[in-house]
């Protein structure tokens, strides 16, 4: 092989891993909802941009992440779609690729989470969910860290889906399961009770330890990984819970 092709190949690569960076078109969309996608991208964008600036963090189980990057592995981020707020604040800038779905609302987020520094893969469960896990499968094995909401678009609330866990079989690379809680909030009547932080508030982060998937995992293996991923996640949120009755 030459090194014009390899030269292309790399090109071409580069090209395909920046389209997740940029804003979707929207010529799909009316007028109108042209307009509002754009006003709730900023709107959402400045909202997280102030609440997180004045947010102090502390962070429970670093020594996880650090497991989960080691020796080249690429992590896949795996939280409740209530944490979606504080999470991106905290984990900006760093080109995770997050799937959002293919909707009015999935459009909105996919654009001001790009403002903050991800990357994004239009799917879901429900409407073009296969089609993104190869896409999110392809950025994995290119070295790029993409995460899921996990029980999200659209619920039920605080229920994993295996959509995360397929991919990590596929990709051999390891989940790692956060959660953000913020001391202080007001939760809102959509489905997953989402919190909005107050500003000048205090916040923990807790990341629980990777998990593996085999590669050979069949049904069975995939249920029992699925569990495991919901146990965890249910344990840190929980610990979040009682942080914050404490603070």
């Amino acid at each position: 092989m030459g090194k014009e092709t390899i030269d292309r190949g790399e090109r071409s690569k580069s090209e395909s891993n920046d389209r997740a960076y940029a804003f979707a078109d929207l010529s799909g969309y009316s007028l109108k909802q042209r307009l509002l996608i754009r006003v709730a991208d900023l709107v959402f964008y400045l909202l997280i941009k102030l609440v997180g600036w004045t947010t102090r963090f502390e962070v429970v189980g670093w020594e996880h992440f650090e497991s989960a990057t080691s020796e080249g592995q690429v992590p896949i981020y795996a939280a409740w779609h209530e944490c979606i707020y504080l999470g991106v604040y905290f984990w900006q800038k760093r080109r995770i690729v997050y799937m959002t779905s293919r909707s009015f609302d999935g459009e909105y987020i996919a654009r001001f989470l790009q403002r903050f520094g991800f990357g994004a893969v239009r799917g879901s469960s429900s409407r073009g969910g296969a089609r993104a896990l190869i896409e999110m499968a392809r950025l994995v094995r290119n070295g790029i860290q993409v995460g899921f909401t996990v029980d999200g678009p659209r619920g039920p609330r605080h229920v994993a889906k295996g959509g995360v866990v397929m991919l990590a079989k596929k990709t051999g690379q390891p989940i790692l399961p956060f959660h953000v809680t913020a001391a202080r909030g007001c939760r809102i009547s959509s489905w997953d009770r989402m919190k909005l932080p107050l500003p000048f508030s205090r916040a923990r982060v807790e990341l629980a330890a990777p998990i593996y998937v085999p590669p050979n995992a069949d049904d069975t293996n995939i249920d029992t990984k699925r569990a495991e991923l919901q146990q965890e996640l249910d344990e840190i949120n929980q610990r979040g819970e009682d942080w914050r009755v404490s603070a």
